[in-house]
């Protein structure tokens, strides 16, 4: 079985993209094994959930940025959960849904509306939010 491509995003814009074995939701750190790092060294670097915006389980690091993701739902559209749109600090947005949204947690995952994005789901970091919307 393959691991989970993350790609981490600080809230100050640094990025690092690998893999962990431990990442939980409720846990305040984790172990990631960064892509050009673990080849050479094999270890891990220790992840503060606080100091980010989101963990980005993707597809591939490589992405498309000539792609434009959708970000609207269509009228017959049905996702799982609650269709919610995600405002972070720095501006950026994004349309989806989530089926486990609490202020008072320190995060939650959510599913892009656009099936074709290269992120499967996010966990967003509820301190890297500025507004949450449900549509």
């Amino acid at each position: 079985m393959e691991p989970n491509r993350l790609v981490i995003h600080y809230t100050g814009g640094t990025v690092l993209k690998g893999h962990s074995e431990d990442f939980s939701p409720n846990k305040p750190h984790f172990d990631l094994f960064q892509a050009a790092a673990a080849e050479t060294t094999g270890k891990a670097s220790r992840i503060l959930v606080q100091e980010l915006k989101g963990v980005f389980f993707v597809r591939d690091f490589v992405g498309n940025s000539q792609y434009n993701e959708r970000k609207a739902f269509s009228d017959k559209e049905r996702p799982a959960g609650r269709k919610v749109e995600v405002t972070f600090k720095d501006g950026e947005v994004l349309v989806g849904s989530t089926m486990g949204y609490d202020p008072q947690r320190q995060g939650f995952f959510f599913f892009p509306v656009d099936p074709q994005s290269n992120n499967l789901r996010v966990f967003v970091v509820n301190s890297a939010v500025s507004k949450v919307r449900f549509l």
